[in-house]
């Protein structure tokens, strides 16, 4: 194979059938023939001299590791001969060039490029700007400034202070003297007094004018600097934001039938108008725009990580995930067009055949066992779900029927109210945290510890939803008390008893480092996909909202 980045397997694939749609990136099961090739290039990063980079935290060198994405693309060429390309998402051992892999679509870092020629004028300006905002002439002025506004107030406040005790003062005067002083004494004590009360206020206010004056004074001192620092703002924010423009404009993606987009164009319709950073640099735009830039025709994809996981999100070494949504479905919308591509199977509704079976109910309320990939309340593409099938069958039920919700793929019990006053007196309770909930889980592994409880805060990652991040500063509060059952044949099950109720709580906490580091078994965002998530509601107490009995259901996980 003469085209530079295209690799023959080295493996024998013996009677391997090609797929007859190319991968859907968003959601897929490897196809063998990306197992083949990732496992060659594995092989490849585990044995390779020309460059560094630390994949894995090392003690030796008191390194943290950092794992990185890399994208498999098995393509055909012109003689219908097979082979695949490979590429990494975002900079690999400090540049984004290599040999083993495809080049980026747009490398920034050449030689004397525009970007580096402007990134050298960028820093030029914050090296102005650092030396500005460290004058020390302005730095003393600032000080004095500030010292002097402190003062300002101090004095102000105290002779206020002192006005409001003279004006108490002279108040209990003029009540004294009215009974003891002849009316012409009186009015004689009551102009001296109010003369008294206009040289406090004239007081006040030659202060405050005082005060006023010698702090514009020094504003005026200040005006040349600041505007010497406001000018060096604007000049790099007018450049920067050019820059960035000119480097969305130069990421151009190709597709099947040759139409190039660039990032402008492909981010116009979405919700943030503006790419995301990062955006263009992520393994499959790479891979396909090599494969239709040098004539290949893309057979299937995949991408798998290599390396210890990112503290916010989930990732673990050797597995395979679909691209992101925020920064490639934009991109890779563009690109796939003209390719006969798998279907989206979350579009399909794999709630057909199946039924929710009632494990309690009377006049106020019911409590269902909900099937596992069934929808709670109808999504986007598919209505099928708990609620358009409990409205069909109580047509009278008021309200948002369900009390609480559960993830599409987790089964167990979901509690029903049939009116919108019993709704909100059960929500009030789950609110309130007075509902005990658990769930049983099958582990896909050992945890070190036999319980605990796990407090990650957790928030959206808004470049890929609907997968969460472990995020200390913006993620709101999330807890989950935990025991293990039992551990066997490399699988071990637990009960969860969730403290808060946060989206993917349990996923999350148990598939992260920080929390068990032991993903749920069939977990298809955060661990291996399964038949099923092994998830499972299994039990609820709560207190029934007219009768105020104490209700503890329990139903038993079908694995």
């Amino acid at each position: 194979m003469s085209i530079p980045y295209l690799h023959p397997f080295k493996s024998n694939l013996g009677t391997i059938s090609l797929p007859k749609k190319f991968t859907y990136p968003f959601y897929y099961e490897p196809h063998p023939l990306c197992e083949i090739a990732a496992k060659e290039v594995q092989e490849y990063l585990q044995h390779q001299k020309e460059w560094s980079h630390p994949f894995f935290t090392s003690d030796k060198e008191n390194e943290k590791g950092i794992g990185k994405m890399f994208g498999i693309l098995v393509v055909k060429n012109v003689k219908n001969q097979l082979g695949y390309l490979v590429s990494f998402s975002g900079k690999l051992a400090g540049t984004n060039t290599h040999r083993y892999f495809v080049p980026p679509v747009f490398d920034m870092l050449q030689q004397q490029s525009y970007f580096l020629q402007e990134e050298k004028v960028l820093n030029q300006l914050n090296s102005e700007l650092e030396a500005l905002e460290q004058d020390k002439t302005y730095n003393t002025l600032q000080k004095q400034l500030k010292e002097f506004k402190n003062s300002e107030q101090q004095e102000i406040q105290l002779l206020r202070k002192q006005i409001i005790a003279d004006r108490k003062k002279r108040k209990q005067q003029r009540t004294l003297a009215k009974n003891q002083l002849s009316e012409q004494e009186y009015s004689e004590l009551l102009n001296q007094l109010a003369k008294e009360s206009i040289v406090s206020k004239v007081q006040l206010n030659q202060l405050i004018q005082n005060w006023q004056q010698r702090i514009e004074k020094l504003k005026d001192q200040l005006k040349p600097y600041e505007k010497a620092i406001s000018d060096v703002k604007n000049l790099r924010k007018t450049r920067s934001k050019a820059l960035q423009h000119y480097l969305f404009s130069q990421y151009q993606f190709l597709n099947k039938e040759g139409t190039k987009k660039n990032l402008l164009q492909l981010f116009s319709n979405t919700a943030f108008e503006i790419p995301p950073a990062g955006a263009g640099e992520c393994a499959a735009p790479k891979l396909l725009q090599y494969a239709f830039t040098n004539q290949l025709i893309p057979v299937c994809m995949a991408e798998f990580w290599w390396g210890d996981s990112p503290k916010s999100e989930i990732r673990k070494h050797k597995q395979y995930y679909p691209a992101c949504q925020g920064k490639c479905k934009p991109i890779l919308g563009h690109m796939l067009q003209g390719l006969t591509i798998d279907e989206n199977p979350l579009l399909q509704n794999p709630a057909i055949g199946k039924e929710i079976t009632v494990i309690y109910e009377d006049e106020y309320l019911l409590a269902v066992n909900k099937p596992a990939d069934f929808l709670s309340v109808p999504g986007k593409s598919i209505s099928d779900s708990v609620y358009s099938r409990i409205k069909q069958q109580y047509p009278k039920a008021t309200g948002p029927l369900l009390v609480h919700r559960l993830d599409m793929a987790t089964s167990g019990l979901l509690l029903i109210a049939k009116s919108k006053e019993i709704h909100e007196q059960l929500q009030r309770q789950f609110i309130k945290r007075q509902v005990q909930k658990s769930y049983v889980a099958l582990l896909d592994g050992l945890p070190k510890l036999n319980e605990g409880i796990i407090d990650l805060p957790l928030r959206l990652d808004i470049d890929d939803r609907p997968r969460q991040l472990v995020c200390f500063k913006h993620g709101k509060p999330a807890q989950t008390r935990w025991k293990k059952i039992a551990f066997k044949d490399g699988k071990t099950k637990v009960h969860f008893f969730p403290i808060t109720g946060r989206t993917h709580q349990l996923r999350m906490h148990a598939a992260h480092p920080m929390g068990l580091n032991t993903a749920i078994v069939g977990d298809d965002l955060y661990g291996k996909k399964s038949d099923r998530l092994y998830l499972h509601a299994a039990s609820l107490c709560f207190t029934h909202p007219v009768s105020k009995k104490k209700i503890e259901l329990k139903i038993e996980a079908e694995f």
